[in-house]
């Protein structure tokens, strides 16, 4: 069983995000973020259960595409590392 790291980066996109939605409706960005959370709960018994990230020529970069967003995150060993969540139409650029 892998154990889910939320990174600093990855909870201040999921922040953003949640501020953003809750402009309209605070119930929507509340339950946004269960369900993302709840998306990646998953995880612990199939880390290998996302896409590979297209960006990336590593085994070990995945995502979970969630909506219109993508949920990406890092394989280590038997630790699942959520690196960001980024709208869909975003390239991940982990270098800059």
């Amino acid at each position: 069983m892998s154990e889910i790291i939320w990174t600093q980066v990855a909870l201040d996109d999921l922040a953003g995000i949640r501020d953003y939605i809750a402009r309209d409706s605070l119930y929507y960005a509340e339950k946004f973020v269960d369900d993302v959370f709840t998306a990646v709960e998953r995880l612990e018994q199939f880390p290998e259960s996302g896409r590979k990230v297209p960006e990336r020529n590593d085994q070990n970069f995945r995502e979970i595409i969630f909506g219109m967003y993508r949920i990406i995150y890092r394989l280590v060993r038997d630790n699942v590392y959520i690196v960001t969540v980024v709208h869909g139409k975003r390239d991940f650029r982990p270098d800059g």
